[in-house]
């Protein structure tokens, strides 16, 4: 009998001990990332004017807002992780960056220039304007735009395994997305709302 009678006094114990801890996606924190590693890739001078991003949803203040935790009622506390700051300068990382860097400036910044590529919503390249690209440089140019698609993907979930959070790819890509956008140079073209606007 006495075996049972201390078996609440241990349930209540251990249902005291358990604190939840929850990690919010750093959306600040990513922005500034995804600047530095943007402007780095495209280079030159940061453009004059910035395009407004699209808000984060359930950004602002829905990412650091305390919420009702009815399991506080018995005991079982919630703890807030700090939050991490974003790392890109991992070797893998800084693989790609150097990658996209050569690209962009070797390859593909003319055909920016000259309209025929632009930045797609997902802030992948997207062969905007074919008749303005020479012939002589369609193959390579074409090659370029899916090499460089793919290390933007590649990057995207590094960054996420790298601060230890692989399930923020999807956010990461979405904040990357804004802020090709955001950097592009005065005269590049990228979509917004599936309409093509030349900033």
């Amino acid at each position: 009998m006495a075996r049972w009678m201390g078996l609440p006094a241990v349930a209540a114990l251990a249902l005291t001990a358990c604190v939840t801890i929850n990690v919010y996606f750093p959306a600040a924190e990513a922005k500034e990332a995804a600047r530095e590693f943007v402007e780095d890739v495209i280079g030159d001078q940061a453009p004059a004017t910035d395009t407004p991003p699209a808000a984060v949803p359930g950004g602002g203040m829905a990412q650091t807002s305390t919420r009702f935790d009815p399991w506080m009622l018995i005991g079982i506390g919630s703890a807030q992780a700090q939050t991490p700051d974003i790392s890109i300068r991992t070797p893998a990382i800084q693989a790609i960056q150097t990658r996209m860097e050569q690209r962009f400036n070797g390859t593909l910044r003319p055909h920016f220039d000259s309209g025929a590529l632009g930045f797609g919503g997902n802030g992948s390249i997207v062969v905007r304007d074919a008749s303005q690209l020479p012939i002589k440089d369609r193959v390579a140019v074409n090659s370029a735009v899916a090499d460089d698609n793919r290390d933007r993907q590649a990057v995207y979930r590094e960054i996420a395994v790298a601060n230890g959070h692989p399930e923020w790819e999807s956010q990461i890509r979405d904040v990357f997305a804004r802020q090709w956008i955001s950097s592009a140079r005065a005269g590049w073209w990228y979509q917004q709302g599936g309409n093509w606007t030349q900033k």
